[in-house]
């Protein structure tokens, strides 16, 4: 199974073996490394990397196109805005860096189990506690982080079916404004949930 996060996906391959800290740091020296691409044929090339990890993971193509499929608007939307203020290669390199690291940010989740992501976030945080931070309480928000985009996407994709189903004209008020509610609503009902276990602060 797959979300549009990017749920577990069982496997074998070199990259579900490799720990997740290991994937954890890789994500962060990608990101890091972003700051060298700068034109489109490097953002090419990127690509071809990304592709390439994931033929490497064996990861389905059906679960790919459900991992790109919520990108797809985000993309668009910041490539026509990108084109007109600054021209197609910045649009290019702007875009294709945050697909990018979208993607590589996925593929760690489809290949690393949520279970030990977290704990591994929580060792690493640990040295904290001698400062005052609960290294529980940081793997208990990004446990929530997770499952809200997770959510948020979800939510993002209803409407935009629900206004294709009514025939709605899609544009940015038309999309956001029901997305803000029904994402409140949920913050709303989470924070909630938490303060009627104990976890209000």
């Amino acid at each position: 199974m797959s979300s549009p996060l990017g749920l577990y996906v069982p496997g074998s391959s070199p990259l579900h073996r490799l720990p997740a800290g290991a994937k954890l740091l890789g994500l962060v020296a990608a990101a890091i490394a972003t700051h060298w691409i700068s034109t489109p044929t490097r953002v090419g090339l990127a690509a071809l990397v990304v592709v390439v990890l994931y033929v490497v993971a064996r990861i389905p193509l059906r679960v790919v196109g459900d991992q790109a499929r919520p990108m797809f608007l985000f993309a668009v939307v910041l490539g026509a805005f990108q084109l007109v203020v600054a021209g197609w290669r910045t649009a290019v390199v702007v875009v294709g860096v945050l697909v990018l690291l979208m993607l590589l940010a996925t593929l760690v989740t489809l290949t690393t189990k949520t279970s030990a992501l977290l704990e591994t976030v929580v060792r690493a945080t640990r040295p904290l506690g001698g400062i005052g931070i609960d290294p529980e309480r940081i793997g208990l928000v990004l446990a929530l982080g997770i499952r809200s985009v997770a959510v948020i996407l979800n939510l993002a994709a209803e409407i935009r079916e629900a206004q294709w189903a009514r025939g709605v004209r899609l544009g940015g008020r038309t999309f956001a404004v029901p997305l803000l509610v029904r994402s409140l609503r949920h913050a709303d009902a989470l924070g909630e949930a938490l303060a009627a276990r104990g976890v209000d602060d």
